[in-house]
């Protein structure tokens, strides 16, 4: 059975840090592509950061340069340095696992950004 637990949301004042992590059972970790997803209330779920089986890394435009997404295989782990963060940041964040079509989701975190 696939797992993944989501750690590390918080409340920060605008223009602080955060790290979120993600625990993963159930599965070959190393095998899978690694998302971090947000949604805020009334919009959709949106793709934050993607990092591959092989740690390539893709980010959202908003988050460039602010984020970072890395991952620890050996702890099955994969984690979302968010730095200089902003109001509009705020949103419950989820990771996901995915590989050749079969994917899980976590229960998420709750991040919320301000003064």
């Amino acid at each position: 059975q696939v797992q993944l637990v989501e750690s590390g949301g918080g409340l920060v004042q605008p223009g602080g840090s955060l790290r979120l992590s993600c625990a993963a059972s159930g599965i070959i970790f190393s095998n899978y592509a690694m998302g971090w997803y947000r949604q805020a209330p009334g919009k959709q779920r949106e793709l934050v950061a993607l990092i591959t089986s092989s740690s390539t890394t893709r980010y959202r435009d908003s988050v460039k340069g602010r984020f970072t997404a890395s991952r620890d295989n050996a702890k099955n782990t994969v984690y979302l340095q968010m730095n200089s963060l902003k109001p509009e940041d705020t949103a419950v964040y989820h990771c996901n696992a995915n590989r050749g079509g079969i994917t899980a989701w976590g229960q998420g975190t709750q991040v919320t950004v301000s003064s």
